[in-house]
């Protein structure tokens, strides 16, 4: 038994490196100067070689001008930059081997309009009937940029057999694009009125043109219908995406406005220096960016608890030296506070630079969630939204649930009947602009999300 498993895997394992050896020489064909040869190629790859991983590497390469091989030994690579006279390369079989070589050893894989135009139909109907759906709905979208009679066929077939409503739908707005463009009279009516409900710039751009070609009456009254219902939902959710990117500012100045809140009423003191504790908070995440590159990925994560504690400790070093002995004189409070505010921004532009420094998001914060063609609503501030009330909701449980948030109850309500019954409101003012700057520091990472860092 264990003989005859043994002798099936080997013969899988043989199987294999038969077909990467056979794949290996059906390309080499490629680098004759032919365009029908390299066609025909291109061709027997796709009938025969489908299922190889490599297969839509080297035609994504090919199509994007970067296929080259070396004049000694024909082997393939693939550019990744050009600099000077020089190549960075990658092979086409081992993408861990990298080199960099004068260019002139290397020679193009030339193509032609016809040879790209049959180079997109492969690669689509490669990823079209992929297993993996975010792949087949990327080759749909790659689709409906290069659209062209010869698409057709795919795009039927592929409707037949699709069960992702996603892809199902681009797949679906592909279809009546071509009917729009390519079909009869008839045909090209029914399309035109459905695609009012697909928001794609290449539905409005084939309306549009529609619109300003045809003779026909009822096509272009369909089509100048079908227009104005595509700007209509556009515009509905440009709102909807300018009242989020408020949303998401928005929930940044909450969590400014939780410390200033704190502050004030519990010490009465306007803090004219509380921006620059969010700025403090911004620079401790491009700090921790510049010190550990390699955490790159964690960086925010990490940097939250780091600046609410660097914060924290400049904003209870400011109460102890500055703001205790100025309570009940607010003027006098207000203009100290302002100019540590002056000597703070200066301290920061003799340790970095007057200049913007650039914080970096992380992949996981990074890209968008797609609602459809006209309304994307990003990560980040998505992150940021929740972020902000998850600290809400902290605040009130420490203030509600902890015996400190008793004791700065107490102080706020009645500082001289707290300081009679025993609590030091000295010490709970301290904790209190600590807690306030604190918050702010954490807003200042939340905020670095979204522009640079600057003084």
């Amino acid at each position: 038994m264990r003989t005859a498993i043994k002798l099936l895997l080997l013969t899988l394992l043989f199987n294999i490196f038969l077909q990467a050896g056979n794949f290996e020489s059906a390309i080499k064909d490629l680098t004759a100067s032919s365009y029908s040869k390299k066609q025909k190629v291109i061709e027997q790859l796709s009938r025969e070689y489908s299922d190889n991983k490599n297969l839509s590497t080297l035609l994504q390469a090919m199509l994007n001008g970067k296929l080259y091989y070396t004049k000694m030994d024909k082997k393939f690579v693939i550019v990744r930059k050009k600099e000077g006279g020089k190549l960075h390369t990658v092979e086409l079989f081992n993408p861990e081997s990298k080199s960099v070589n004068p260019k002139s050893l290397y020679k193009k894989v030339k193509t032609n309009n016809r040879l790209r135009s049959i180079i997109r139909t492969k690669l689509a109907e490669l990823n079209l009937f992929s297993p993996d759906k975010k792949r087949r709905l990327k080759s749909v979208e790659n689709m409906l940029e290069h659209l062209d009679k010869e698409s057709g066929a795919l795009i039927n077939k592929a409707l037949k057999s699709e069960k992702d409503s996603k892809v199902l739908a681009k797949l679906n707005e592909a279809n009546l694009i071509l009917k729009a463009k390519h079909g009869d009279e008839k045909e090209k009516l029914l399309a035109v009125k459905k695609m009012g409900a697909y928001l794609s710039p290449q539905t409005l751009q084939t309306l549009k043109e529609i619109e300003s070609s045809t003779k026909d009456a009822k096509l272009k009254s369909a089509a100048k219908k079908s227009i104005g219902s595509i700007e209509d939902s556009k515009w509905f959710y440009s709102i909807i995406e300018k009242l989020f990117f408020g949303l998401s500012l928005g929930s940044i100045l909450l969590l400014a406005a939780i410390g200033l809140a704190i502050t004030f009423g519990v010490m009465k003191v306007i803090n004219m220096a509380h921006g620059e504790l969010m700025m403090i908070g911004a620079y401790t995440t491009y700090t921790l960016q510049q010190l550990l590159p390699n955490l790159m990925e964690y960086s925010v994560i990490i940097a939250i608890p780091l600046a609410f504690i660097v914060s924290g400790m400049v904003g209870i070093i400011i109460e102890r030296l500055v703001i205790r002995h100025l309570y009940g004189r607010p003027l006098e409070t207000l203009l100290a506070t302002f100019g540590i505010s002056l000597i703070l921004q200066q301290l920061v532009r003799s340790i970095y630079s007057p200049l913007n420094q650039e914080v970096k998001t992380p992949e996981w914060m990074s890209g968008a969630l797609e609602i459809n063609s006209a309304l994307s609503l990003t990560y980040n501030r998505l992150y940021i939204v929740l972020f902000a009330i998850l600290v809400f909701a902290a605040v009130l449980l420490l203030l509600k649930k902890t015996s400190l948030g008793l004791k700065v109850r107490a102080v706020t309500q009645n500082r001289e009947m707290a300081q009679a019954m025993g609590i030091k409101t000295g010490w709970i003012d301290a904790m209190t602009f600590g807690i306030g700057s604190g918050i702010a520091g954490v807003a200042g990472v939340a905020l670095s999300q979204l522009t640079n860092v600057g003084p």
